[in-house]
């Protein structure tokens, strides 16, 4: 089982969140000192992915059977997190954007781990808010999804270059 989605999603306050569709998907205490270094927002039922852009950024959503290989070495940053998807439907979205507006997909319902994977991050922060014009300085983000029991979020591969502060 694999099904891949592209999606432009507008990054407002610097993020986009991936949620159970029938949630809130408050993040607004999960905004922590951590949360921005790691540009990963964790709770039960909602993830808010930081990125580098205030602008459009390029997502490809891809839902897995099983836990993918690691090919964090082509990317810039990858972070994973669980999130407890208990409807069955996980929502893709801009920070601002509306939940029942947004694009959902189905999912094994319950534990699912997410991987998010950016790439494309220093060349879209030096463009800043033209980085959307083109796809040469479009930042890029691969958010895989697959079922797996509950775990810690973990930073996979770190980003150290300078970014605009991430958070609501």
């Amino acid at each position: 089982m694999t099904e891949t989605t592209e999606l432009s999603l507008f990054a407002d306050y610097f993020q986009i969140h991936v949620s159970d569709a029938e949630t809130d998907g408050d993040l607004s205490d999960a905004w922590t000192d951590r949360a921005v270094a790691d540009h990963l927002a964790v709770t039960r039922d909602a993830l808010g992915i930081g990125t580098a852009v205030n602008v459009h950024v390029s997502v490809t959503l891809i839902l897995l059977g099983q836990e993918p290989v690691d090919d964090s070495a082509g990317f810039d940053h990858v972070v994973e997190a669980s999130l407890d998807v208990s409807s069955g439907r996980m929502a893709v979205l801009g920070c601002t954007d509306c939940v029942t507006d947004a694009t959902t997909f189905e999912v094994t319902p319950g534990w699912n781990r997410v991987r998010v994977s950016r790439s494309n991050v220093a060349r879209a922060a030096e463009a800043d808010v033209d980085s959307d014009s083109h796809p040469d300085t479009t930042e890029k983000v691969r958010i895989q999804v697959w079922p797996a029991p509950e775990a810690p979020p973990a930073v996979i591969k770190r980003w150290t270059g300078a970014v605009t502060p991430t958070g609501a």
